[in-house]
């Protein structure tokens, strides 16, 4: 089974795929119109799912807003001519769009640095190596008080004497980021129906692209083009995708993309599949990075291990040749050769993969793929009985954070506290940073 549109081949005959299931593909082209059309998806939170309507404003209740929202991106990247450098506070959904981005896309803008960890070592390594005074500061958290984000900002302000005139503040209105940034430079909404896993067509991705001089208007076509495509009955690839998934049911999909700028696509997806389907003894396990580099890593045990995973190729069409290596060979030849070496060793061996295959790499191709794989999860929750929407056990991690947080603060002062292996491990690093 193959597809081809918005510039891009998905193509499914190595799957094994041997049709869609009618009723399946039925039901959940329901639950996603159901979706779109504003139903409350989210129960736990009384929330809705909107993050298709932020390229197709027209279908959304919040349409003016979104529009609004595109103006005030352009005014905000329009005025960057003090900066040389972007600096992104932010972590999870609100780092890894923009790091896909970054990679993926020509920049003819600020050059961007990500803060995406509380790790003061890794933040000072980055800030270190910067100009401050010619850098705009980014801090981006749906909730407005995501703690890494927090801590991220409050190094940054150590550092930093005039923050409110170089930072802007990515956040839900009348959180408690936004009521911090009233005398920012800038503060540009999330809607509290943004997740922040399928975010990057929001604010969270679409700012750090303006600010980057990339492409932000092909980004929202590519999309929005997609979105058009996956909502048909017939010749649907996210129907196709979700469907090739759920018949092979296995543990692991391995992503590997024989493109450089898509590096990071990989550790992109494991937050969209994994956050999304992960739930109730399910889940599709995402891991990869790039081919050919990490194909030496994994090819083997793929091939010649335990049949519990299929590889997503992906590959991007260039126009750049390289150097001539053997007569008539170039340095592209041998990767894309290399990818269907892979391919075939795998088949040979009744191994699972697909392919996916980019015209090119641009802004509307790589929109067009991200809203494909957004498509596709819906499209597998729907089939699995699942919630795609929410991620209760990242909210008991965050949780389980702040007990832990409380224990220290319990030991600090020399309070008795019942053993364990936590306090063995809070007590250790106490010693060792506090010389308590």
């Amino acid at each position: 089974m193959r597809w081809r549109g918005c510039g891009l081949q998905v193509d499914l005959r190595r799957m094994g795929l041997v049709t869609l299931d009618r009723d399946r593909r039925d039901a959940a082209l329901d639950a996603m119109r159901s979706l779109e059309a504003g139903a409350v998806a989210n129960p736990h939170e009384s929330r809705r799912v909107g993050h298709y309507w932020l390229r197709s404003p027209g279908r959304s209740p919040e349409g003016p807003a979104i529009a609004a929202e595109w103006e005030t991106i352009r005014s905000l990247a329009d005025d960057t001519d003090a900066f040389d450098h972007l600096v992104i506070c932010g972590i999870g959904g609100s780092a890894l769009g923009p790091q896909l981005l970054a990679g993926a896309l020509p920049r003819f803008g600020l050059e961007p640095v990500f803060l995406d960890n509380t790790d003061p070592v890794g933040m000072a390594d980055v800030l270190d190596d910067l100009e401050l005074s010619r850098a705009l500061v980014l801090v981006v958290s749906k909730s407005g008080g995501t703690q890494e984000t927090r801590n991220a900002l409050a190094e940054v302000r150590a550092r930093c004497s005039d923050l409110e005139e170089r930072a802007i503040a990515v956040t839900c209105e009348g959180s408690a980021l936004w009521e911090l940034a009233e005398d920012w430079r800038g503060r540009v909404r999330i809607w509290d129906w943004v997740g922040g896993r399928t975010s990057i067509t929001s604010a969270v991705g679409l700012l750090p692209m303006a600010l980057m001089g990339q492409d932000t208007k092909g980004f929202l076509r590519g999309a929005a083009a997609m979105d058009a495509h996956t909502r048909e009955a017939e010749d649907n690839p996210a129907l196709m995708l979700a469907e090739a998934w759920w018949q092979a049911r296995p543990r692991a999909m391995v992503v590997l993309p024989y493109r450089d700028r898509l590096g990071l696509f990989g550790r992109y997806l494991q937050q969209l599949v994994m956050e999304s389907l992960g739930k109730e003894g399910l889940g599709l396990t995402v891991y990869g990075n790039k081919g050919s580099t990490d194909q030496h890593a994994y090819v083997q045990q793929l091939r010649d291990g335990p049949d519990d995973a299929f590889v997503t190729f992906v590959h991007g069409h260039g126009r750049t040749l390289g150097v001539e290596v053997e007569p008539g060979v170039h340095t592209a030849d041998y990767l894309l050769g290399f990818l269907v070496g892979t391919r075939n060793a795998l088949t040979a061996a009744g191994r699972k993969s697909l392919t996916i295959v980019l015209d090119d790499l641009t802004a509307e191709h790589l929109g067009a793929l991200i809203a494909l794989y957004e498509r596709a999860v819906g499209f597998y929750a729907s089939f699995a009985g699942i919630n795609a929407y929410h991620q209760p056990g990242v909210e008991a991690g965050k949780r389980g954070a702040a007990k832990a947080l409380d224990l220290m603060a319990r030991l600090q002062v020399g309070e008795d506290v019942e053993h364990s292996d936590d306090v063995e491990l809070l007590a250790d690093h106490l010693r060792r940073t506090r010389r308590l």
